[in-house]
């Protein structure tokens, strides 16, 4: 039978591709007419092209399962694509620029002057109870003055079609393979419709975070020595890790396979002997990258690197220490970090957000906990969060407890509308709600993935887009409009 999309409804949702009932945005139109030439066999042949082109290509994620251990699965991918006009996308990218921008500024002032503090704008206490803030990195001047390398800002479009940033990633942030294969797999399954839509490539990636890396390389040479520093084969990014030290010609090292000699300079072991690494791209979080620093038990480092570093004999990306603005209530702040540092009003805003650290705020959000979102500062993955609508009274009670006992910890927002896109299922297509993680790299210059990761919560009625939690992606479009 014909693909009908009479039936497709997002209720009161923003749907980035249907205007309503059978009506498609003026972008989507060809792709929505194609869907309806098609037969709901023809979609789901598509689909499961799809699923065996990734299990082919060896395209997989790693979850942690109480009973079987971890387990790798395959990335989980829906074949219909998500749509941006260019002309909106020059806003997007505009304002994700200035907002890393703003955050290395924010960053670095807090390892050195911390005149944010001092003029009243940001709260000393917020600083002082955070959990990422490397005291060993005061002082520290990284190359170019960046801290924050790769950013990964989540995106979210609110019932009435408003964009926000919902938080934002400094640390170790992860997805940029699966945006770059989702758009191969696109490509072998909608060939036709690369002819009409040409939608800006994504592929110049790799070599971008080849030149932004390289850029930090303290020996100004020809072609830096460049290292992924991976956990290892049981880290849930693994594929990441791998993939990317592939595309960008890097060596993938774990910590066993470095050194830093008495020269303060970091080594690799080779079978003909010790080779320098110029620059390392981590993938290992701050505490576990140097024992002789961080937490002394951790294997997964490499003793001296922080030496190292603070030497200037190696680049690391990102810089040990960034993470103090990867915290929900230092989220809560960057409209006010954006206008002190930039002078400039955000491009993009935040969602509405309360602090609990705050008497005032705090009082609304334990009199209205069933109506809104509570996260904890440092939680990610959708993990340790309240939704107030769905939750239930005990739940409720226990997350008041836990506010009233630590409120810095704690900020709560509006449950949000999230936008849906067409997805399929079974041999029919629904809407599921999605977000977008765009990549954002900064060194010399600062550049922005044309569109980014879209994550996509498969399950029905669900605001979980996570991929351990039941979420998946879909190819991010980039169009320019007619």
């Amino acid at each position: 039978m014909p693909i009908e999309l009479t039936e497709y409804d997002p209720g009161t949702f923003f749907d980035e591709m249907m205007a309503g009932k059978n009506r498609a945005r003026p972008l989507s139109k060809e792709l929505i007419g194609l869907f309806r030439r098609m037969n709901d066999g023809d979609l789901a042949e598509r689909q499961a092209a799809a699923d065996l082109a990734i299990k082919e290509m060896g395209i997989t994620f790693t979850v942690y399962n109480e009973n079987e251990g971890m387990i790798d699965r395959n990335w989980p991918f829906d074949i219909v694509p998500r749509i941006i006009a260019k002309q909106e996308w020059d806003g997007i990218e505009a304002g994700l620029e200035q907002r890393v921008r703003a955050l290395n500024l924010f960053i670095d002032d807090l390892y050195h002057e911390q005149n944010i503090i001092k003029d009243g704008v940001f709260p000393s206490e917020v600083l002082a109870e955070s959990k990422n803030f490397r005291q060993q990195c005061v002082g520290v001047n990284p190359p170019q003055g960046v801290w924050a390398h790769i950013c990964g800002s989540d995106l979210v479009r609110d019932t009435d079609g408003t964009l926000y940033v919902l938080e934002d990633n400094l640390r170790v942030p992860s997805g940029v393979s699966y945006m770059l294969e989702n758009r191969l797999v696109t490509k072998r399954v909608f060939p036709e419709l690369f002819e009409s839509y040409a939608p800006l490539p994504v592929g110049d990636y790799t070599t971008q975070l080849y030149e932004m890396l390289a850029s930090l390389s303290p020996r100004k040479i020809k072609r830096p020595s460049v290292a992924v520093l991976t956990p290892g084969i049981y880290n849930s990014a693994y594929f990441e890790h791998a993939y990317l030290a592939m595309e960008i010609g890097a060596e993938l090292v774990e910590g066993r396979d470095l050194c830093v000699e008495k020269d303060d300079c970091v080594y690799m072991r080779t079978v003909s002997g010790p080779r320098r690494v110029d620059v390392i791209y981590r993938r290992v979080d701050d505490e576990f990258i140097d024992p002789e620093v961080f937490r002394d038990d951790s294997i997964l480092g490499v003793p001296g690197l922080l030496r190292a570093w603070k030497a200037g004999n190696v680049g690391l990306a990102n810089a040990p220490g960034a993470g103090v603005a990867d915290d929900k209530v230092v989220y809560a702040f960057v409209p006010e970090i954006i206008r002190y540092y930039l002078g400039e009003e955000p491009g993009i805003p935040n969602v509405p957000t309360y602090r609990c650290m705050y008497a005032e705020e705090r009082d609304f959000v334990l009199g209205h906990i069933e109506q809104l979102v509570i996260k904890p500062a440092n939680e990610s993955g959708g993990y340790g969060m309240l939704i107030g609508p769905r939750s239930t009274k005990a739940e409720r009670k226990q997350f008041a407890q836990l506010i009233r006992r630590n409120p810095r910890n704690y900020i709560a927002q509006p449950t949000l509308g999230i936008s849906t896109v067409p997805t399929v299922v079974g041999q029919g297509l629904e809407p599921r709600h999605v977000d977008l993680r765009p990549f954002i790299l900064s060194g010399r210059k600062i550049s922005v993935t044309t569109g980014g990761l879209t994550r996509v919560a498969l399950r029905k009625g669900s605001l979980v887009v996570n991929s351990s939690q039941g979420g998946g992606s879909k190819d991010t479009w980039i169009v320019e409009s007619s």
